[in-house]
């Protein structure tokens, strides 16, 4: 998924041109995520990715709602270096950071 705007970036460890967040330490690390279906009559579904697997994934596929919302989150043990990205698998997303967010930090340092 691309994203259009960076709120909070300290470190940059997310890279919004890939729109990769890459882990820089070991640690148990927050991820959470909401998005927004634009059209009636389709089923959104959104991975979250953690080294090129899916981890969670929510569903939205309500078909007679124009917009409707999905939303997940996770705690997730990474090592250093470690890459996490939403995929989205089937559907189409409202456009802009105000409709559809990605957020993610380092709970606990190992």
């Amino acid at each position: 998924m691309d994203w259009d705007k960076v709120l909070v970036n300290i470190g940059n460890h997310f890279d919004l041109a890939s729109s990769i967040f890459v882990a820089p330490r070991k640690g148990i690390y927050s991820f959470s995520f909401h998005v927004v279906k634009v059209y009636n009559r389709q089923t959104i579904q959104v991975s979250l990715m953690q080294n090129g697997y899916p981890v969670i994934s929510a569903f939205a596929g309500d078909q007679d709602v124009t917009r409707e919302a999905a939303s997940n989150g996770v705690l997730l043990l990474m090592e250093r270096e470690d890459k996490v990205h939403l995929k989205l698998e089937r559907g189409n997303l409202m456009g802009g950071w105000k409709y559809s967010t990605f957020s993610g930090f380092l709970v606990f340092p190992l």
